[in-house]
């Protein structure tokens, strides 16, 4: 009882309460406008991502996904930044750190971000999709996944040869399935002497029989070139994108003995 008589004590009281209302006054309506642009805020980066997913829903799922959580996370992280600034806390601090750990992960991942920007121009620009045979980077296969940072392709071997999506979008692709036809040309050298005109009217007959052959463009052979004792000889046919491999394979079987017939066993 003493100590609430005290003048001392219930001066001390009455100016903490005095400073604890110039508190309230003072930080409840930023507060309040805080929460305010918190739910309002957090409500509007839920809808923009929504917008964001179905702006997306034509691109590669694992892409789609991506792109919108990025989107929600950034946006997110400035909006929090935001209202600490409206309450009062002093942000400058925490935006050196993001930016110094932005920076950092940039440059400790920068092949694989290379990668990621790769992958995000195949997929929107689309050189190539699955199921295409391109030729790049020194490989030719069939193409089985597009991922976020790789490009997977299967070889006529049977193997799967894994490109970096970086490299690939920048470098030369060579797409086989893009055009309605796939030329076979199979170049060989015969003798100066040898009858082209015969030769051709027994070549031709062989590659139209084939069943992968193409009646249009039609089969031709051609002389490409003319050396010393030598003419060089190339047959063309066209197959469907993704069948010269094994068109070229059964043709050279088949005008093997065309080109150089057997000769007559000796009496």
């Amino acid at each position: 009882m003493l100590l609430i008589n005290n003048p001392f004590t219930s001066e001390r009281l009455a100016g903490y309460a005095t400073q604890l209302v110039s508190l309230v006054v003072l930080y409840l309506p930023r507060l309040a406008v805080a929460v305010l642009v918190l739910v309002v805020g957090w409500w509007l980066i839920g809808w923009a991502s929504r917008l964001v997913a179905v702006a997306t829903e034509r691109l590669d799922v694992s892409l789609r996904s991506f792109l919108t959580s990025m989107f929600s996370i950034a946006f997110k992280v400035l909006l929090l930044i935001s209202v600490a600034g409206m309450v009062g806390l002093q942000t400058t601090s925490f935006v050196a750190i993001l930016g110094a750990a932005g920076l950092a992960v940039g440059l400790a991942l920068q092949g694989t971000l290379a990668n990621f920007a790769g992958g995000v121009l195949i997929l929107v620009f689309k050189p190539f999709v699955v199921g295409d045979a391109i030729e790049a980077q020194g490989k030719s296969g069939v193409v089985q996944a597009i991922q976020i940072f790789n490009t997977l392709l299967l070889t006529p071997h049977g193997d799967t040869v894994i490109l970096p999506n970086g490299s690939t979008s920048n470098g030369v692709i060579v797409n086989k399935s893009s055009g309605k036809h796939a030329l076979v040309e199979i170049q060989v050298d015969v003798d100066a002497s040898t009858d082209v005109a015969a030769l051709r009217a027994r070549a031709l007959p062989v590659l139209r029989a084939d069943p992968q052959v193409l009646a249009a463009p039609a089969p031709a052979v051609d002389v490409v070139a003319i050396k010393a004792g030598t003419t060089t000889l190339a047959f063309r046919a066209h197959t469907l994108p993704g069948q010269d491999g094994e068109a070229s394979s059964r043709l050279l079987e088949k005008l093997q003995p065309v080109i150089f017939p057997p000769k007559p066993a000796a009496a």
